[in-house]
């Protein structure tokens, strides 16, 4: 079978029951939809929706979300049926490696801790950014040594240690409880989303919003490192060009309805809830997206809009200054919850890659009382600590975009192999309007993987390299599969 062996459907299910791994099963589908809505509504939306408006696309950044919004429904709809069919923890690795084979499992098992990981120490580091603002708003100065070495050295941020030790335990002692702390505090981001839209757009002024697409001008020598506007010798920002070169940027404000599909194990009734949330979250978060950017570039200039808190400098424009705080407590509210899921991602890909031995098994050893992943959940919150702690608060929008595109790309391509290899299967969701649905998802995945920084797909595939040493030099011989093929070798001989 070698690198493209494939692990069974009934295998993978099988092993979920296996008291050794066993997961608690306590969600059910408005626990798994306040999940993705979590973890979709945070950095994207409050962060990346200036900084695409102002460079890219204008007011026109509220159709750089429905793009957006489309290419995820496309791939959504693969995980949904994947979701359903193969309900285990993992989300696209262990999809991956049903109908792709092991080789391709681990490269994408792989890209999903790039993901979740750098994801989580980003998001805990704006985190301790928001919480410093919100205390200057009051009137309050925290001593630099909490959140920055003095003299603008290298950043020693203690604050996004605090986070991500509060999430990491709320994750060790049981998903139940992660999943009542992430329904009250998303339950409470979503009111403030509301009250965002619902008072900023009294306030809107029509010329802000005229031109909606701004008329295409030259983009000066910052285009050049896009991949595809550099093949293609596309030097204009603004304009159509525009609104799909934004869209590629806001694209990471939908990360998160992925993650609901590594809690399949933890779900009461898989089959039902998991398109459910999946399809909901997105529908719901793709709604808040194009009314919250319509209010935000309605409310001032959108060549303003490039700030660290574009939120909150839209609500300037109001002559309300108390807007300000509110919305950099939402932000807070929200990236507590984004750092609480990315680790729980993490750890359930983490987990299951353990499960199967492509990494130590020791990893993926169930709490005795608390019935979680404690181990690998530990050790993603320290390493993400560790990050956030060390390294300065830099975008890393892009290089998450491109893993989760490639994740997608993946997704959609297993669904049309699962339904040519396993048609016999069980599947309590199909996707519609097959295979169409599928193709159009690889696509479109691909076509915003274009409107990438090249840097991006430089740092993208050097990580996939150590991937590769990792896998040829330790999983490939010492995976599940892999003793499975050598046993059945030796009982032939014999």
């Amino acid at each position: 079978m070698g690198i493209m062996r494939t692990k069974s459907i009934e295998q993978s299910i099988q092993d979920t029951e296996d008291p050794e791994f066993k997961l608690r099963k306590a969600l059910g589908p408005l626990d798994l939809t306040l999940f993705g809505i979590g973890v979709i509504i945070g950095t994207g939306l409050f962060v990346l929706t200036g900084e695409a408006a102002a460079g890219y696309a204008g007011p026109a950044v509220a159709l750089s979300y429905v793009v957006g919004g489309i290419v995820c429904a496309l791939a959504a709809l693969c995980y949904a049926e994947f979701a359903s069919t193969v309900p285990v923890a993992g989300s696209a690795y262990t999809f991956s490696y049903a109908s792709l084979g092991e080789f391709i499992a681990w490269l994408i098992g792989w890209d999903l801790i790039l993901e979740f990981t750098l994801g989580a120490a980003t998001v805990a580091k704006g985190w301790s950014g928001y919480f410093v603002s919100v205390f200057e708003i009051i009137g309050i100065t925290l001593p630099t040594w909490l959140y920055a070495a003095p003299g603008g050295g290298p950043s020693h941020d203690f604050i996004s240690l605090i986070v991500i030790a509060l999430v990491t335990t709320i994750l060790v002692i049981g998903i139940k409880l992660s999943s009542q702390f992430n329904s009250v505090i998303t339950t409470l981001k979503i009111l403030v989303t509301i009250f965002i839209i619902g008072f900023g757009i009294f306030f809107i002024s029509t010329a802000n919003l005229t031109p909606f697409i701004p008329p295409a001008k030259p983009g000066g020598e910052e285009l050049q490192v896009y991949l595809l506007p550099s093949l293609l010798g596309i030097d204009t920002i603004y304009g159509v060009t525009g609104i799909f070169t934004a869209a590629a940027l806001v694209f990471f404000a939908y990360i998160g309805f992925d993650i609901v599909a590594t809690t399949s194990e933890e779900a009461r009734n898989p089959q039902r809830d998991l398109p459910i949330a999946i399809l909901g979250s997105l529908a719901i978060c793709t709604v808040f997206y194009v009314l919250a950017s319509i209010v935000f570039t309605g409310l001032v200039p959108y060549d303003t809009l490039a700030t660290a808190a574009p939120a909150a400098t839209a609500l300037e424009a109001t002559p309300f200054p108390a807007a300000q705080l509110i919305v950099s407590l939402a932000i807070l509210i929200g990236l507590t919850v984004v750092v609480m899921i990315l680790v729980l991602g993490q750890s359930r890909v983490a987990f299951a890659m353990s499960r199967d031995n492509l990494l130590p098994l020791w990893f993926s050893r169930v709490h005795s009382t608390f019935r979680t992943p404690y181990r690998i959940t530990i050790i993603t919150g320290i390493v993400a600590a560790l990050l956030a702690f060390f390294l300065p608060l830099v975008t890393l929008g892009e290089l998450v975009n491109i893993g989760t595109l490639a994740a997608f790309v993946l997704v959609s391509i297993g669904v049309i192999v699962l339904r040519r290899t396993r048609p016999d299967l069980p599947r309590a969701f199909k996707v519609p309007g097959y295979p169409v649905v599928p193709i159009l998802a690889v696509i479109s995945c691909l076509f915003l993987m274009g409107f990438l920084t090249i840097g991006t797909w430089g740092r993208f595939l050097v990580w996939m390299g150590i991937g590769l040493v990792i896998y040829f030099g330790y999983s490939r011989s010492h995976s599940k599969l892999a003793n499975q093929d050598s046993s059945m070798g030796a009982n032939q001989e014999t």
